[in-house]
């Protein structure tokens, strides 16, 4: 919204708004953003989910070191999906394609991980949704952004190429071309790459979840993990650095930068309330989005392979 206010009609009558075009600017000003809003806001959030009762519910058959936590506010990742969305909608070009893609799998997945959370809340216990009705519920948001993905490629904007580190020749294409001669086949044609991508936004997503045990932990891998996206999508969208480092060039990652530097700052401002001993847990509302989110931008920078080293740690 600023960018469009700044770049697109600001700058024909002061100079200075010109400097909003560079990324690198709006990467800083979209950190701080969220930092700010996670900060202000957080204090407001906290309070209400105390007076709504809101609080967690601790497993009696878990470790006793966790009973003390019992009626610690959750459903924090309210806050930290707001801290993200707002800084990303303002700071960022909108214009842009993949940063609606996102959003909508930030907001699906933390959608997922509300519902789950409300049934802890109104269940009085620590049983939400089962396994599989969260599997199946991130699997519709994955298949959801697939799908667009694919209506991408059909328009040439995007590979269904994987790219492997450390192995520049190898970069195997999941396109099954003999299929796409027909036109009752065509659709099977990108049934593997389909299946591949639903499956790194899902398991992403739920490997955050998992590692949200211990307070400040889940949240403090996700500030290096997003740390690290948001130099990705920047060299990505790069053309001399890509080239150099023999990553795939995506011109349309650029805006990428923005929702990842707004996800640092989100979880930097986040982290203030969350380390031990933690004011609010994130929730599922908050692990399932910023993992999902994170599956979600190495899908769209082609760095499918990579996040398994840069999120390896969610699993270890």
């Amino acid at each position: 919204m600023l960018y469009w206010l700044f770049v697109l009609v600001l700058q024909k009558y002061v100079g200075f708004f010109r400097v909003f075009r560079y990324v690198t600017v709006r990467v800083a000003l979209a950190s701080l953003t969220a930092i700010i809003v996670s900060l202000v806001v957080g204090p407001w959030m906290i309070r209400k989910l105390r007076e709504l009762s809101f609080g967690q519910h601790i497993r009696e058959d878990g470790p006793k070191g966790h009973l003390k936590k019992a009626g610690t506010p959750t459903m924090g990742g309210m806050l930290i999906v707001t801290s993200i969305v707002g800084p990303t909608l303002l700071w960022a070009d909108l214009r842009n394609q993949y940063i609606w893609l996102a959003l909508l799998g930030l907001i699906g997945f933390g959608a997922i991980g509300f519902i789950d959370d409300y049934a802890k809340i109104a269940r009085k216990r620590n049983l939400g949704l089962t396994a599989w009705q969260k599997i199946w519920g991130q699997v519709a948001v994955a298949m959801v952004i697939g799908f667009c993905l694919l209506l991408m490629h059909a328009h040439q904007n995007y590979s269904t190429v994987i790219n492997v580190p450390f192995y520049k020749q190898f970069k195997p294409d999941l396109l099954v071309e003999p299929l796409t001669k027909s036109f009752w086949t065509y659709p099977l044609a990108f049934l593997p790459f389909y299946l591949f991508i639903v499956f790194i936004m899902v398991g992403s997503s739920n490997a955050v979840n998992l590692t949200d045990g211990l307070d400040g932990l889940a949240i403090g891998l996700m500030i290096i993990a997003s740390g690290a996206m948001t130099v990705l999508t920047y060299v990505t969208s790069h053309a001399v650095l890509s080239s150099y480092l023999d990553l795939a060039h995506l011109p349309n990652s650029q805006e990428l930068t923005v929702f990842c530097a707004s996800m640092v700052g989100a979880c930097l401002g986040f982290l203030w309330y969350n380390c031990h001993p933690a004011e609010v847990f994130m929730g599922d509302v908050g692990s399932l989005a910023l993992g999902g989110a994170m599956g979600i931008v190495a899908v769209l920078i082609k760095q499918e392979i990579l996040l398994v080293f840069i999120g390896g740690v969610f699993v270890l």
